[in-house]
């Protein structure tokens, strides 16, 4: 059976075309609806989420140029200044250090379909601030692929974000490949590793709780343990994000 006909159901690496299938039907309802469909990517952090939302991405660009955007929560993040003044910077990555309307505003401006181009922000993880206006969707876009942790939560504003996505996958992993990708981004980007490790099985581990109680109410959810992507060069089950 097509993936597309499978709302709910579990896929694994060999369901890859399947999913990319998925995403053109999407993409397709742009021309009925004369505004860009979205597709959000949701997930515990270190899950594979980005990874997947860039390689979906890109393999629809490749058939057809143009076709799809990555537009990610993350861009959302709250400066780390502003965290600082408002004694947040402990909980980086929490729901309450995000601008959820800002990220509604976002999404409400690019399904209206009224301005030429919208643009959106994206985080820069070798500073780890957002970084304004880096991210140009412009009207004709047919896909706008957005990616983040609460895209499911249901609280305040969060749950608001579900009525403007047309579907959401939920991306899972095994929980100790996880926390060894999370401690390993960590640390990467310039955490000692024994900070490394207590923030992603502190901090990120609190959130990622959050996260996992909403994936019952995702369209289709994605297990990605050991799922590489070649064609792309990727492999989601090790190095994902």
């Amino acid at each position: 059976m097509d993936v597309a006909d499978r709302p709910g159901g579990a896929y694994g690496a060999d369901e890859w075309a399947g999913l990319v299938r998925r995403a053109v039907v999407l993409a397709a309802r742009s021309s009925a609806t004369g505004r860009p469909a979205v597709l959000g990517i949701t997930g515990k952090p270190g899950a594979g989420k980005s990874t997947l939302a860039t390689a979906l991405t890109e393999a629809l660009n490749a058939e057809r140029p143009g076709v799809a955007v990555l537009a990610p929560m993350d861009g959302f993040h709250l400066s780390n200044e502003v965290l600082t003044g408002l004694g947040l910077r402990d909980r980086k990555g929490a729901p309450e250090t995000f601008d959820a309307w800002g990220y509604l505003a976002l999404l409400e401006r690019i399904r209206g379909g009224r301005e030429p181009v919208v643009y959106a922000p994206t985080f820069d993880r070798a500073i780890e601030e957002p970084v304004a206006g880096a991210v140009p969707v412009p009207r004709e876009t047919a896909l706008v692929v957005t990616e983040g942790n609460y895209l499911l939560l249901d609280e305040e504003p969060w749950r608001r974000v579900r009525a403007l996505l047309d579907e959401v996958w939920y991306v899972e992993i095994a929980d100790a490949l996880r926390l060894d990708r999370l401690t390993a981004r960590h640390a990467a980007f310039g955490k000692a590793p024994e900070q490394a490790r207590l923030w992603a099985t502190g901090s990120d581990e609190r959130n990622a709780a959050l996260v996992g109680r909403t994936a019952h109410h995702a369209d289709v959810r994605v297990r990605v343990d050991g799922w590489a992507l070649p064609i792309l060069g990727r492999d989601i089950g090790r190095s994902g994000q």
